[in-house]
């Protein structure tokens, strides 16, 4: 793997301290969450209905289903907002 990074010059590898758990906990959760609410409630027959199936579950995930965490807003309008926030302070 570390082989495969050193081909790009605009990757690096993230690594924290041993035993640290929160470096992959939003994608361990986004995961768990694809996992419950799609995957188990569809039987795949190829991999071209998985990828439609799962592609249109992200679709919905990042730009219908609102968050709690995120004001009750779509991960699509939070990052938006962001980026206005973001443009106004900068200046």
């Amino acid at each position: 793997m570390t082989s495969l990074l050193g081909l790009s010059c605009k990757t690096t590898q993230s690594m924290s301290r041993k035993g640290n758990c929160w470096d992959n906990a939003v994608a361990e959760s986004f995961f768990k969450t694809i996992k419950y609410e799609c995957n188990h409630r569809h039987n795949f027959k190829t991999y071209l209905q998985a990828y439609q199936i799962i592609g249109n579950y992200v679709n919905w995930y990042n730009n219908v289903r609102i968050h709690s965490a995120l004001d009750y807003k779509t991960p699509t309008e939070k990052e938006l907002e962001l980026k206005i926030k973001n443009m106004y302070n900068v200046a």
